[in-house]
């Protein structure tokens, strides 16, 4: 991993003015071996602010949305802030919405990398959080939506009586949560609703950049029945197979808001880009959903039309708000 050295002034920035960070508040960093580096930037950044803060290493989950250690749950339902910069997200866990509940402001940052970090401490967050909330209120008040690209997706599902969330990387407020980088606004479509054709041509969480190697997945009552393509498809098919057909569902429709954001092939940051729609699949029991199963994979795709009950929300990748 790079010298990340340099960016210790504008992380003690973002945790600062993103997260409030204030002299004597207890700060738990939750990372792992492979993102140990970033996870000890975070922790000074938390020293530098003169607040009482604390690192634990876990061992890398297996999956995303795997749950941490129970003693770890605990930590993070203690502590006024968490950040978790670890292989696997813990976005999806029951152990960060306990932590919510309890309170404590919290960012997730999964599989982040170097560039992507570094990307993210420039952000204008409080200008993607004007574009996050307007987003989500259109989902929130709408009851069916019609995603449509040119390579190939055509997919609907209605999204009536579900809340559509603000992803702004502000977190001030006891009890919010955040991605970082932050960037989306999203909603948990109602199960079984979802039928069509969704066709990632952007990246894929377990695949990479799928430029030249999308992954087509058809979708019939709200999970998915075929996945097919290159190697990356054989990627995910591999990968969901423990968790049977839980792992099909068609979890979450995410918009991205965040102009500073690079397709890069890390799903966390892809997912925020501006113009992008991304589709996942899986869990989707910690924002209104209810499926709970141990795997939440996002599919970002390029140049999206979006309708909202047949009003375009978004065409060709500019939003029309």
């Amino acid at each position: 991993m790079k010298d990340l050295s340099r960016l210790q002034g504008d992380a003690t920035r973002i945790l600062e003015t993103c997260l409030g960070v204030q002299g004597g508040e207890e700060v738990l960093i939750v990372t792992d071996e492979p993102l140990r580096e970033i996870g000890e930037l975070l922790w000074q950044a938390a020293k530098d602010l003169q607040a009482d803060a604390a690192i634990v290493e876990i061992v890398p989950r297996e999956s995303n949305g795997a749950e941490p250690p129970a003693m770890v749950a605990e930590a993070m339902r203690k502590a006024a802030v968490v950040l978790a910069p670890t292989s696997k997200s813990l976005s999806h866990t029951a152990a960060r919405k306990a932590a919510n509940e309890a309170g404590a402001r919290i960012f997730t940052l999964p599989g982040i990398l170097p560039d992507s970090l570094e990307r993210a401490l420039q952000g204008n967050y409080e200008r993607i959080a004007k574009i996050s909330n307007k987003v989500a209120e259109v989902l929130t008040n709408g009851k069916r939506v019609r995603v449509t690209t040119p390579a190939g997706t055509d997919i609907t599902m209605d999204i009536q009586g579900r809340q559509g969330y603000p992803d702004t990387g502000i977190v001030r407020e006891p009890g919010l949560f955040s991605n970082f980088p932050a960037g989306e606004a999203f909603i948990a479509p109602v199960e079984g609703t979802a039928n069509g054709v969704f066709v990632v041509d952007g990246s894929m969480s377990g695949a990479g950049i799928l430029d030249k190697d999308p992954i087509t997945f058809n979708v019939k009552d709200g999970y998915v029945t075929d996945i097919t393509g290159g190697a990356g498809a054989r990627q995910i098919v591999e990968l969901i197979k423990p968790f049977g057909q839980p792992a099909r569902n068609i979890a979450e429709l995410g918009i991205g808001t965040n102009d500073q954001a690079e397709l890069c092939g890390s799903p966390l940051e892809d997912e925020k880009v501006l113009g992008t729609v991304h589709i996942a699949i899986g869990d989707n029991k910690t924002f209104g959903g209810k499926v709970a199963v141990p795997s939440h994979l996002d599919g970002i795709m390029l140049n999206p039309t979006i309708e909202v009950d047949g009003v375009i929300l978004m065409e060709a990748g500019e939003l029309k708000l």
